[in-house]
């Protein structure tokens, strides 16, 4: 039985910090985040938004959108890093807000979880989720699949200029009209780690940046070997001596903490792939150097980071390769149209890689491209860490749900925040009912019990009408 996604909303709010503005404050230089990171806006959450308004906000937009009722859901999950309970799924959260639009026990049919693995947990919310539709069990009941996060980091660390937040839910089903996965083909790479992690009570993360970069550049190699040899086997495709893997994908998707974080990525990949092909000798005629090798080709992250001279040779050779013609023609076929969305909103987490293809998705079919039948990769990452690479083509009904995408259109008319009123928000100095947006046709945040009430830490929301 066939299963992918019939289609994407998105939820982004209406606050951001222009980069340029944020870099002049900070004292850096505006085009290292403009150019050398890929930002000029990062969304911000109002003081009356959390990620379950987020998530809510973005699956009561979709189900209007297909004008879809809660009997029509069988299951809703919610994936995140920015869980507000040790306990209590944040998907629960979402179905009682909704349930003030539909009524109250409309959902209470449906089943689900809050699905936690960093950033690539949506991807195994959408492979659990796949799966239940192939085994039958849906019984013609859709499922909902929502990624929402906040991206926070500490202020004054390298971390906060790449920010964001936002969620998007998709709908998935057996008549998928968007994108059909392929089956028996998901690989995943995985291994304890700690290069990225948040422990509990810190409201943001401990980042090990460079070791992380790095980490998730080899989970996800990892991840697209077994993603070969499965695809090789199942007979999905069939490589000739002169072909990679990626030939074979029209479209890449990455995981994209930061928007040239997506161009990094596909360096390393493209390198990794082509370097076994007869096509290696003319790149690197092109590039000019040979490859280099670190001093312990089989070392640890931390043995390469630290060879210092290898660092300083691989990145001039990345450069290099980056820039020829080869890379070129795939990074602007493949990928190029996939970053455009994040450079506006920011890191989005778990939500980052489908804002990607959301945003892919758009930007080439306003260039007036046929995507029916092009098969789209997916390369997600999770720090701690774990890798997935899964792939799915373009059905022919896709028209009906591409032609009307417009993401500013969606996002709306948006208010740049001062340094102030950003590091107010930041540093949670305002109250729910001190946003700077008054909230229409939308689930807000209205109070949080204190500590003092013997239900401290409940939550309570509202439509905001």
């Amino acid at each position: 039985m066939a299963a992918g996604i019939d289609d994407i909303s998105v939820y982004i709010p209406k606050l951001y910090v222009d980069a340029s503005d944020f870099a002049e404050a900070r004292g850096l230089d505006p085009q290292k985040l403009v150019r050398g990171l890929g930002i000029s806006k990062m969304a911000i959450v109002d003081s009356n938004q959390d990620p379950a308004c987020l998530a809510a906000n973005a699956c009561l937009q979709i189900m209007q959108k297909n004008k879809l009722s809660p009997e029509d859901i069988g299951r809703l999950y919610v994936a995140t890093e920015s869980s507000l309970d040790e306990s209590k799924a944040m998907n629960s959260y979402v179905i009682g807000m909704l349930e003030q639009v539909y009524g109250s026990g409309s959902f209470q049919h449906c089943g689900g979880i809050e699905c936690k693995f960093a950033c690539v947990s949506g991807s195994y919310a959408l492979y659990d989720n796949s799966n239940w539709i192939r085994a039958g069990e849906s019984e013609d009941k859709h499922a909902l699949v929502v990624v929402s996060d906040i991206a926070k980091y500490d202020l004054g660390s390298s971390g906060e200029m790449t920010q964001g937040g936002g969620a998007i839910a998709m709908l998935l089903n057996d008549k998928p009209r968007l994108l059909e996965f392929d089956p028996k083909v998901t690989s995943t790479s995985i291994k304890n780690e700690y290069d990225f992690y948040r422990p509990f009570g810190k409201e943001t993360p401990v980042v090990h940046g460079q070791y992380s970069n790095l980490l998730y550049l080899i989970q996800v190699k990892n991840a697209l070997v077994d993603y070969t040899k499965k695809a090789i086997k199942t007979g999905l495709i069939t490589l000739a001596d002169d072909e990679s893997m990626l030939d074979h994908m029209d479209y890449i998707n990455m995981h994209l903490p930061y928007s040239n974080m997506g161009k990094k990525a596909l360096a390393y990949l493209v390198r990794h792939e082509w370097r076994s092909t007869p096509r290696w000798a003319k790149i690197i005629e092109q590039v000019g150097m040979n490859e280099p090798v670190p001093k312990d080709p089989r070392g640890t992250i931390e043995s390469i980071l630290a060879d210092s001279e290898f660092m300083t040779k691989d990145h001039e050779f990345t450069k290099r390769f980056a820039n020829t013609n080869d890379y070129q023609e795939v990074y602007e076929n493949k990928v190029a149209s996939s970053l455009i969305a994040s450079k506006m909103i920011g890191n989005l987490y778990t939500a980052s890689l489908y804002l990607g293809f959301r945003s892919c998705l758009e930007f080439e079919f306003q260039k007036g491209i046929d995507l029916d039948s092009k098969r789209f990769g997916f390369a997600s990452y999770g720090s701690g860490s774990s890798a997935m690479v899964f792939s799915g083509v373009i059905q022919p009904e896709y028209e009906e749900i591409v032609k009307d995408m417009n993401l500013e259109a969606e996002i709306g008319e948006r208010k740049k925040l001062s340094l102030e009123e950003y590091e107010q928000l930041h540093e949670n100095k305002l109250k729910p009912e001190q946003s700077l947006l008054n909230a229409k046709k939308e689930f807000v945040l209205e109070y949080v019990e204190g500590l003092s009430s013997e239900s401290r830490g409940e939550r309570r929301y509202s439509f905001a009408d």
